[in-house]
């Protein structure tokens, strides 16, 4: 299918499919801007409250478009299509003005520490006074309740303590991180797609509701079954790059760099075993069931890796798609950027940013024929909807002026 007929019924008056959503996200660090990013990308008016010096995600380096504009590349990644206002949650008046925003949400998207916003007076219980059909989101570490529901969560700590890290690494090296914010990437999408969920719920009863998303259930749900297995004494082995499903599946080199092979179904290992010249081995007992791969696997990756050192990438690439085994190049993020296929799928949108310097964004995953998503607007100023978000709720010049000048604004 070519891309313009994909989209040969889109329309260009809505701003996704989420066109109407109002959220109110005060959130900070990756976890709930990523549930925020997601609702927006979707086209909800997502309304970002931060502190009055803004959240830590804006001044992170490096800086999108050099260092005079400071302007942090996870600030411009997860903050894009949303508004900004400031507001000391605090005070009183930050309060009131949080509160009076509620009542024209439909959402509310927090990751703070279980019980802050309950001691500010903006907890769900607060909240749902003002407007009962509430959507409360609230993403932590932990969860809002259990053992270790007080207990400071991040990304890393919910790596480690849900067995992800166990796994994930060299088999004879460390427990190892994944090089991106997983829990919290899995978390924020765990919480937009729950909220979709709780909005179509609203639709048919009328109920709000408040969504309670943990790091470390997020990552735990997303753990392929593995959490059954533990439980019941399975053994679960750190594999590296290979898989305890089938073989061979590996890294390999070859004459020019590295790819990555599945042999995961026994028709791709007879096909496989023609390619290498052992046209014998497809059917041989030893070989012919991935059981019976696994326990050969050496030798299988054996077979497998002289025959890919005499080949090039493209070579390689070329007669595995030809013969529908599953391989892909290894690459680095540099080149997955200069891939014309990357390209083609917008993953990568040109947005002038606040500095008024152009810089390239990673794109919406989802594609919408009906309503393509889009990033609509740059990452905001800190505050830089200020005037306008206060004046729809009725502050006039002097009132946004005098709340400016007491610093709840």
């Amino acid at each position: 299918m070519q891309k313009d007929d994909f989209f040969k019924e889109a329309r260009s008056d809505l701003s996704g499919p989420l066109h109407g959503i109002r959220v109110l996200e005060a959130t900070t660090s990756w976890a709930g801007p990523m549930c925020g990013c997601m609702l927006a990308d979707l086209g909800a008016d997502v309304i970002k409250v931060e502190a009055l010096d803004g959240e830590v995600a804006r001044k992170l380096p490096p800086y999108l478009t050099g260092e005079p504009g400071r302007i942090g590349f996870l600030h411009a990644t997860v903050n894009r299509n949303k508004r900004s206002l400031t507001l000391d949650l605090r005070r009183d008046e930050g309060r009131e003005i949080f509160l009076k925003l509620t009542a024209r949400a439909d959402v509310i998207v927090q990751n703070f520490r279980p019980g802050t916003f309950d001691k500010w007076g903006i907890g769900y219980g607060h909240c749902r006074q003002v407007k009962p059909d509430i959507i409360y989101v609230s993403i932590s570490g932990f969860g809002q309740f259990g053992a270790n529901f007080d207990r400071v969560g991040y990304d890393p700590l919910a790596e480690a303590e849900s067995g992800f890290m166990s796994l994930n690494g060299a088999p004879d090296g460390l427990p190892t991180r994944c090089a991106t914010y997983l829990c919290d990437d899995l978390a924020g999408l765990h919480g937009a797609l729950s909220t979709v969920a709780a909005l179509r719920h609203r639709d048919l009863t009328g109920e709000g509701q408040h969504i309670d998303i943990a790091l470390l259930d997020a990552v735990l749900f997303q753990s392929n079954g593995f959490l059954s297995l533990a439980a019941l004494g399975q053994p679960l082995p750190r594999l590296g790059n290979q898989s305890m499903l089938s073989a061979p599946v590996d890294v390999f080199e070859c004459r020019d760099g590295q790819i990555y092979v599945a042999v995961l179904l026994d028709s791709h290992w007879r096909v496989l075993a023609e390619m290498l010249g052992c046209p014998e081995l497809g059917g041989d007992p030893r070989f012919a069931t991935a059981t019976a791969r696994l326990q050969q696997r050496d030798e299988c990756n054996r077979l497998l890796r002289a025959w890919l050192q005499s080949q090039t990438v493209a070579e390689a690439i070329t007669s595995f798609n030809r013969a529908s085994i599953p391989a892909a190049p290894v690459r680095t993020y540099h080149q997955a950027a200069a891939d014309p296929h990357v390209r083609e799928r917008d993953m990568l949108q040109q947005v002038e940013q606040e500095d008024g310097k152009v810089a390239p964004l990673t794109g919406p995953a989802a594609k919408f024929s009906r309503t393509p998503l889009h990033i609509r607007r740059r990452a905001a100023a800190l505050g830089e909807h200020n005037e306008e978000i206060l004046a729809d709720l009725g502050y006039d010049a002097v009132a946004r002026q005098r709340l400016h000048s007491i610093k709840v604004i």
